[in-house]
């Protein structure tokens, strides 16, 4: 007899993706080493195009969308896992070319597993997710390009309001960096402030790409919009400041020149979280649970159903959701 759960499952038809809730099996799953129970989810700018069938991202169907999850071991062809263990599960093109976080139940590779490290819970890990792992990412490539909290100078984070920038500013303001934060939505003035940061960028200001090079403003930066934000940004860093690239939420292109490299030695550091190697996912994870205040990251988490997230894919390619969406995946 199969044991049957609920889960969110995309289909298409003439070119059209339809998405609705349905009874799926466990031996239909995917193969894989490592069956879990997927307590929560979260939701990105990449599941919002998959929801709406945006980018060509998935290619085959029927589909079970969710880059992300966290939940429990229930089954382990692998040693490294067990009955009861937690894990996390981000990247892997999980969601895109492999069913993902969004249904009760889910079989994947160990490989792209990651143990829940001590001080994080599912919850927590999942109002953190793809986008709050990869602000660290980014937070770590600064550093290991020389950037320290007692250098004279802001990091500047552009779409600050977003998951990405959220965690980011929050994670820069708690290991002293000054932080300006970027955003076109005067009504997150105060809600950047509380995360930390001590300068509001409207980002009208960091869209004209004309100029090669503009007054030196700052120290380091994490960019997840691109396009002529990204090139604007170029323009204003400091003399060897370095930017850490991980979105293209205003567009893929970059129409900038090379002056702001060879004249101020800048430094651009791509960010990619998808296939980051393990080792590399630990330490980020470990520095999360340790470093990103928890109660503040409660204050930045909207908490919804599995069975309510079809609207909030419309609204995050709107750029309508605010700090980072907790998904109940057992509430479908």
């Amino acid at each position: 007899m199969k044991k049957a759960f609920r889960g969110l499952v995309l289909t298409q038809q003439d070119k059209t993706v339809l998405a609705g809730f349905q009874d799926i099996a466990i031996e239909d799953l995917p193969e894989g080493e490592v069956l879990v129970r997927v307590d929560w989810s979260t939701l990105n700018y990449k599941d919002g195009m998959i929801l709406n069938g945006l980018g060509r991202l998935v290619r085959q169907y029927p589909h079970v969308p969710g880059v992300d999850f966290a939940g429990e071991v229930i089954s382990s062809d692998d040693p490294r896992y067990a009955s009861g263990d937690q894990v996390i599960l981000t990247g892997w093109r999980v969601g895109e070319a492999h069913w993902g976080g969004y249904a009760q139940y889910a079989r994947v590779n160990a490989d792209w597993l990651v143990p829940m490290p001590d001080g994080l819970d599912g919850a927590h890990a999942m109002a953190i997710g793809t986008a709050g792992f990869t602000s660290m990412l980014a937070v770590m490539a600064l550093e290991e390009q020389g950037l320290s909290p007692d250098q004279d100078g802001e990091v500047l984070v552009t779409g600050a309001a977003g998951g990405v920038g959220s965690v980011a500013v929050s994670i820069l303001a708690n290991l002293g960096y000054r932080v300006a934060a970027s955003t076109g939505r005067a009504d997150t003035y105060d809600y950047l402030r509380g995360l930390g940061a001590t300068s509001i960028i409207d980002r009208a200001a960091l869209t004209d790409a004309s100029k090669p090079l503009l007054r030196e403003r700052w120290l380091g930066a994490i960019d997840s919009v691109g396009s002529t934000t990204l090139a604007h940004v170029l323009s204003e860093m400091k003399y060897h400041g370095v930017v850490a690239a991980c979105g293209l939420a205003g567009g893929p292109d970059l129409p900038a020149t090379v002056i702001p490299f060879l004249l101020r030695g800048v430094r651009l550091i791509g960010i990619d979280s998808v296939m980051c190697p393990y080792e590399k996912r630990v330490t980020a994870w470990k520095r999360l649970a340790q470093e990103l205040p928890m109660a503040q990251l409660d204050t930045v988490t909207t908490k919804v159903g599995l069975r309510d997230i079809l609207p909030w894919g419309e609204k995050i390619l709107k750029g309508q959701v605010r700090g980072r969406l907790l998904i109940d995946v057992q509430d479908c």
